[in-house]
């Protein structure tokens, strides 16, 4: 197979596919053809989704993976895939239902049999998972709330800056989902086969002062896959969740598309 010329970034809750924009102009730069497909009904601006919250209500994770696929399914060749915190566990998905030549999860959530629960995970989730009634709803996050999940290692000026252009609501019946997935029977809306040797390398990213996703839940994620398949993970200590946009974002996407490019099946 020829290398890869294409990649797809794919964006995690609480923000769209405006959080990629630095990286798109970045790898086009490189040569690359860059895909950054939004989840159903995300295929307005922020501004609007705030406005009117309806399609995040009626988000669903099935939903994403088949939008993601289709959208795979139409390019030549097999493209590297590149995700951030829900991004990340849907690229596990991808990896695991054949898609991409090689997949990056940077800060990523976990996927289903991951127990491990830190206490700045349940901090920064609280504002959804505080109350069932969220189950139903889009849920935004105060920028305190967003400031301290995303942005902890940004002045409070930069923290506001990011949340007014990226933040939108997230959904509320995915969250309390992916909460629920290990006490329910059979495989989830988020689970892959741990143990499949045809699966492309993967690759974890992880921000040392990450509040969202720390290190020990991209560790637990790197113990469970037990296939001959490359899977790997790199951490960065000192930087927070939302890597893709904090000062020296150029060495984390050039480390991703370097090691996805040298390992890509």
């Amino acid at each position: 197979m020829s290398t890869p010329d294409t990649i797809v970034l794919i964006h995690g809750f609480w923000v769209t596919p405006r959080s990629w924009e630095e990286w798109i102009t970045h790898y086009e730069a490189r040569g690359y053809r860059v895909l950054a497909p939004a989840y159903p009904g995300f295929d307005v601006e922020v501004e609007a989704l705030n406005a009117d919250p309806t399609p995040i209500e009626a988000l669903r994770v099935p939903a994403i993976i088949e939008s993601l696929e289709a959208v795979i399914r139409g390019l030549d060749k097999p493209p590297i895939l590149i995700g951030h915190s829900a991004g990340g566990a849907f690229t596990q998905v991808l990896l695991d239902h054949g898609f991409g030549a090689a997949g990056v999860a940077i800060n990523s959530a976990p996927t289903e049999g991951v127990t491990v629960v830190p206490l700045s995970q349940l901090k920064a989730t609280f504002p959804v998972l505080k109350n069932p009634a969220n189950h139903h709803k889009a849920v935004a996050l105060t920028h305190d709330q967003w400031h301290y999940a995303f942005t902890n290692t940004f002045s409070e000026e930069d923290s506001r800056k990011l949340y007014e252009r990226y933040h939108v609501p997230a959904s509320g019946r995915i969250l309390w989902d992916s909460v629920l997935a290990n006490f329910m029977p059979g495989p989830q809306e988020v689970w892959v086969d741990y143990n499949n040797d045809t699966r492309a390398p993967l690759l974890f990213l992880s921000g040392g002062a990450d509040h969202l996703m720390p290190p020990k839940i991209q560790q637990s994620n790197l113990k469970h896959y037990k296939s001959t398949t490359i899977t790997e993970i790199k951490e960065y200590p000192g930087r927070s969740h939302l890597m893709p946009a904090e000062p020296g974002w150029q060495q984390i996407a050039d480390d991703a598309l370097d090691w996805a490019i040298s390992h890509a099946k």
